[in-house]
């Protein structure tokens, strides 16, 4: 290993180390060693700053962009947690998921399964409806992600749709992303958006207010199955909801099936009576077209 690169590697892992509960750098590590120690072989003082004071400064920021960036990617979870509580989410997540990735948008790309596995930090005095809501924002919030940045390939010709017949696979827009829901969140994002903002800057006591009056009016409701595509349009996210049959139609096709066995996976026990089953499918597939979702 040359020398170069292992001093980027020791800076690195200097810089990257978790801070304390004070947001400093921790003078002893987590493996023992000695960031005191490591600055000093690093890093010159000056006449205003000590070695670990200049080190530490790179630290502080690395960490402040990290919880910039994954509480704009997540501020629906932050409005139905509180502050607090989605601080200590942040904070313990981010240290047991670090970045593996030169892209921040990739920050929440495990998220949803550490809170599966980490349930309590959902915890809402036992009220279970929080704790739905909040993993169904997850969902929506990473799907937004996810929509927002994935590839747009070219469209299939019109002439090739009209040629498809029950053993033709269709291929889908790698943007879009189907999420089944228990709660209207979508509804709730939008409104907490057009509130504060994309970049959610708003944090004075009345925006809070509102913010707050929106979870507990949405937590309120019954939940009901909502299934929801996440696509995109000209560079905006847009969500769409569905019915339970074309739901099923797109994860069919998604996952690779022949056209004909997406629609029997879509319409079977369906409440479309065969009469109009031929009229769904042709709204359905044209609506689709129109929006752009078949690719070559």
């Amino acid at each position: 290993m040359s020398e170069l690169l292992e001093l980027q590697r020791r800076v690195a892992a200097a810089i990257m180390h978790p801070l304390t509960g004070n947001e400093t750098m921790p003078r002893k590590r987590r493996d023992g060693l000695s960031n005191t120690a490591e600055a000093d072989a690093l890093i010159k003082p000056n006449d205003r700053l000590s070695s670990f004071e200049r080190l530490e400064i790179y630290n502080r920021q690395y960490w402040f962009r990290l919880y910039s960036s994954f509480e704009e990617d997540f501020s629906g979870l932050k409005a139905i947690l509180g502050q607090k509580k989605f601080d200590r989410l942040m904070r313990d997540y981010l240290t047991e998921r670090p970045s593996q990735s030169f892209s921040l948008r990739n920050l929440g790309s495990q998220l949803e399964a550490w809170l599966t596995e980490h349930p309590e930090y959902l915890d809402a005095e036992n009220r279970e409806q929080q704790r739905d809501l909040a993993m169904d924002m997850v969902r929506l919030e990473w799907a937004h992600i996810e929509a927002f940045d994935s590839a747009q390939l070219p469209l299939l010709d019109p002439d090739d749709l009209a040629s498809i017949d029950e053993n033709s696979q269709l291929r889908l827009q790698p943007y879009l992303r189907l999420v089944e829901l228990r709660y209207p969140v979508e509804d709730l994002l939008i409104e907490l958006r057009s509130e504060s903002g994309s970049s959610d800057a708003s944090s004075n006591n009345a925006s809070i207010s509102r913010k707050s009056r929106h979870v507990r009016r949405v937590a309120m409701l019954r939940p009901e199955q909502i299934y929801l595509a996440v696509h995109r349009h000209e560079n905006s996210v847009y969500y769409k909801r569905l019915g339970r049959e074309d739901y099923t139609l797109l994860q069919s096709l998604l996952a690779g099936a022949p056209i004909g066995t997406a629609i029997d996976a879509a319409l079977a026990d369906s409440a479309i009576a065969e009469d109009d089953q031929g009229e769904f499918l042709q709204r359905a597939f044209a609506s689709w077209a129109a929006l752009g979702w078949f690719i070559q």
